[in-house]
């Protein structure tokens, strides 16, 4: 099946797309969305005799596309988080319903190799350590905090930007439930949460936290599992994790390159929109299959707490 692939949204996500979309062999259109309306883009879709879409526009602008495939009966794949409060999460699912199973949700992480492995050979454990953490300053040359979507309270903050922590964590650990998110403000940014702290928890265990914060000033994205009979300490970076119980300790790492994640969910994407078969990823984030990992993002930005404010430095 012949598919133009439509990329609504011009930034430097959207470009990585439609550069990987492109590099599958693809026939990718960039569309910017500044300056674009519904009406025009919806005609460039519906004249396409075949057609998907990817999302990568800001977190705020999700249902009306969305909303867009599903009249088309049109496969997505759209950005993360797909929605920051659970009534707009329902209405996006009402609306994708027709295109539900042909579509995705790019929580590209899922294809981290040690996180599939982990899926393959699990810890059982009973306390989980995720933190990542980088100076929001330091992301991209050119690039000003202060105008970017970030700084938006309506979609912005660091809860909603390092969201994949929060799904990884529900991936390997789904049935623990919410507690507790507190969060750091700061002083010029109302509503915008830098530094925050999700406590998940089941009953019997496991217990642990998501970690995420702009303000650390060594870039740093490390996960640590706590078990009765072993315990993981790993690195998403290099990556590596060293694996220890009472034999002693274990190495693993991987080289890979962290474009092969996009090229992989993307792969998969272009599968399930052509109708072929996926690569066999267990954690595929098919768009039927993923709600309550997105529900647990909306509830946890939705249940923010604010303890107090940084001042200054990111103007």
């Amino acid at each position: 099946m012949s598919i133009q692939y439509f990329v609504v949204g011009a930034g430097s996500i959207g470009r990585r797309h439609h550069d990987n979309l492109q590099a599958l062999g693809a026939d990718s259109h960039l569309i910017g969305w500044r300056g674009l309306d519904m009406v025009t883009l919806e005609a460039m879709v519906a004249g396409a005799e075949n057609a998907a879409v990817v999302i990568a526009t800001a977190t705020q602008i999700r249902l009306d596309l969305i909303e867009m495939c599903g009249r088309l009966d049109v496969p997505f794949y759209v950005e993360k988080p797909l929605a920051f409060q659970m009534g707009e999460l329902e209405r996006i699912y009402q609306a994708a319903e027709p295109v539900a199973e042909r579509s995705m949700v790019g929580f590209m992480m899922r294809y981290h190799p040690a996180l599939r492995a982990l899926v393959e050979d699990p810890v059982e454990a009973y306390g989980f350590t995720f933190e990542i953490g980088h100076d929001v300053r330091q992301w991209r040359q050119n690039w000003r905090f202060a105008d970017s979507y970030a700084a938006s309270a309506e979609g912005g903050g660091v809860l909603l930007d390092l969201c994949h922590e929060l799904d990884m964590a529900y991936c390997l650990f789904p049935k623990a439930e919410l507690q507790a998110v507190d969060c750091v403000g700061h002083a010029d940014f109302h509503g915008v949460d830098f530094s925050t702290r999700v406590t998940l928890a089941k009953d019997g265990g496991p217990v642990g936290s998501v970690a995420m914060d702009y303000l650390s000033p060594k870039s740093l994205r490390r996960m640590q599992l706590r078990g009765r009979d072993e315990v993981l300490d790993l690195d998403w970076l290099v990556p590596s994790w060293v694996r220890s119980d009472e034999k002693g300790d274990v190495l693993r790492d991987w080289r890979f390159d962290r474009n092969d994640m996009f090229l992989g969910i993307m792969g998969d994407f272009m599968a399930l929109a052509e109708e072929r078969e996926t690569s066999g990823n267990p954690l595929i984030p098919r768009f039927d299959r993923v709600r309550e990992s997105c529900a647990l993002i909306a509830e946890a930005w939705e249940t923010r707490r604010f303890h107090g404010q940084i001042e200054g430095g990111f103007e």
